[in-house]
């Protein structure tokens, strides 16, 4: 049987997330300042590219698919990447009083961090999708950790993050726990996704009580611009 985490994008932008979700046909995305996501449902037909293309609008960048299959012979692959997923297996989740809830008045600051830190994709209205905790040293943000896809019964944490000069004090992983004690309370599921080749968070994570669950691969395609779906 299927799991909606094999989907997750889908399952969060047709379930809890449904707020957000664009669509035109068989494609549905986030709004392009909250996530970067877009999604298929499981057995798309073949009119699926056009439907994505519709939607993200030519000479867009767009995930790869697994559900959509292979895009289309004149759009352009632009990278590939293994990934791994893992889940909750025993975290020690536990609330830390220190963190500080983190709001769109606290984006500038945020967006500053991930770009220092490059924990994957985060945008402006990012902070919407979920809880967002931080930390901060003399009043200046130096580590964060918040919630992203939400499939029913499982919330994804996403962007955790910690200043170079504040590494190797256990500030993410005290986030992470802190973020997933409020998963918990609502009586969900943690997860999170790592890129397969960085080994040593994948190995933070586990030995915090996540477990792999599967491994997976991303990517992205661009859309032709002078691209026109088939009559």
């Amino acid at each position: 049987m299927m799991s909606v985490l094999d989907n997750a994008a889908w399952a969060s932008l047709t379930g809890p997330h449904a707020a957000f979700a664009e669509r035109v046909g068989q494609a549905v995305r986030y709004p392009v300042d909250v996530s970067v996501f877009l999604a298929v449902p499981d057995e798309p037909d073949e009119r699926v590219w056009d439907d994505i293309a519709a939607l993200a609008g030519p000479g867009a960048v767009v995930p790869l698919l697994p559900q959509a299959g292979p895009p289309p012979a004149e759009w352009e692959i632009l990278e590939k990447m293994g990934g791994v997923q893992l889940v909750d297996d025993g975290v020690e989740a536990a609330h830390w009083p220190e963190a500080v809830r983190l709001t769109l008045d606290d984006v500038p600051e945020m967006l500053d961090l991930v770009a220092r830190t490059k924990p994957g994709p985060f945008l402006p209205r990012t902070v919407l999708l979920g809880t967002y905790l931080g930390i901060r040293h003399e009043g200046v943000l130096v580590a964060m950790a918040g919630e992203r896809l939400h499939p029913p019964g499982w919330t994804e944490i996403s962007a955790v993050c910690t200043d170079p000069a504040y590494r190797d004090r256990g500030l993410a992983g005290r986030l992470v726990r802190a973020v997933a004690a409020g998963i918990r309370e609502r009586g969900e599921t943690p997860f999170l996704h790592a890129a397969a080749g960085n080994v040593n968070a994948i190995r933070r994570y586990e030995g915090m009580g996540f477990r792999l669950r599967r491994r997976n691969a991303f990517g992205q395609v661009r859309i032709p611009r002078d691209w026109r779906a088939a009559a």
